[in-house]
């Protein structure tokens, strides 16, 4: 139980700041008004997402100095979970653009930069799923995470603030924390990164371990 505190700490901080998401007062801002609520779940999953690559290309990098089957493991199951909060960073910024900006995408630079970097990280499990070699799999799919990791910073958090976009800081928008959060606003987000980041390990972890008990299984069988 004490090996799990991490695991209790993320569900409390993710049930708190969905009901202090849709509970705790707002600024009244112009054009945002309730909708501001969104940055409680938009941006922390984004955050959880980077968590998790973070976490593969750190994997990748060690299977590179000393193969481990185990490394290789923690690096497509820390892709493969990542994805999915992409897809739910994605899908929530769709629906705030959608009441904000009139539609869900308007082919705004950084959706663009989120959608190649997107692909890219695609390609990546189509890479590993065309090699059938294991070894070889894990090494070419290593090399790969190690560069598709910068091109993600790249495309996220580099080239938005480079061009003209309409997401707040970037584009020479202010960032939201600059004028709009509120010391409430604050005590609700920021125990959200912490507990999405910490969900999205765990369940990367519940992969890992189904895996490894898949791979036992079939070692016992030949």
């Amino acid at each position: 139980m004490y090996k799990s505190w991490w695991k209790y700490l993320g569900v409390v901080l993710v049930l708190y700041s969905i009901v202090g998401g849709f509970l705790v007062p707002v600024p009244e801002l112009p054009i945002l008004r309730e909708t501001i609520r969104n940055l409680y779940f938009h941006v922390p999953l984004w955050m959880a997402m980077i968590v998790l690559f973070s976490i593969s290309v750190f994997y990748s990098i060690r299977y590179l100095v000393q193969p481990d089957d185990d490394f290789d493991l923690v690096a497509v199951e820390s892709v493969n979970v990542g994805i999915v909060f992409y897809i739910l960073g994605l899908g929530t910024g769709m629906m705030w653009a959608n009441y904000t900006w009139g539609t869900p995408w308007n082919n705004d630079i950084k959706q663009l930069c989120a959608a190649i970097a997107f692909l890219v990280y695609c390609a990546y499990l189509v890479l590993r799923n065309s090699v059938e070699e294991e070894q070889k799999r894990a090494k070419i799919s290593a090399v790969y995470n190690i560069f598709a990791y910068p091109i993600l910073v790249v495309m996220v958090f580099v080239l938005p603030r480079m061009g003209d976009s309409l997401h707040p800081g970037n584009g020479g928008n202010p960032a939201f924390g600059k004028y709009d959060l509120d010391s409430m606003m604050r005590l609700v987000l920021y125990p959200s990164f912490i507990g999405w980041a910490l969900i999205g390990v765990w369940i990367a972890t519940l992969r890992y371990r189904i895996r490894l008990i898949e791979r036992k299984r079939l070692d016992e069988n030949l």
